[in-house]
């Protein structure tokens, strides 16, 4: 999976920083500046989130029976 500018992470590692970015956010209690990196960072970390998914579904996927390739 991608990483998300430090050491790879897992998935549920992912969920929880990106569950306190939108903590942050919606706090309203950030400046506009910091309000912006947060976005970035949660756009970031979602992006990883749907990669582990997306390879979750492929495996799964690839496990049924009758699954071509």
């Amino acid at each position: 999976m991608s990483d998300t500018g430090e050491t790879r992470v897992t998935y549920e590692q992912a969920r929880e920083q990106l569950v306190e970015v939108v903590r942050q956010l919606e706090s309203g209690n950030v400046p506009l500046s910091t309000a912006m990196e947060l976005w970035e960072r949660g756009e970031k970390l979602a992006a990883v989130c749907q990669e582990w998914l997306d390879g979750a579904r492929a495996r799964v996927d690839a496990a049924r029976p009758g699954a071509v390739g």
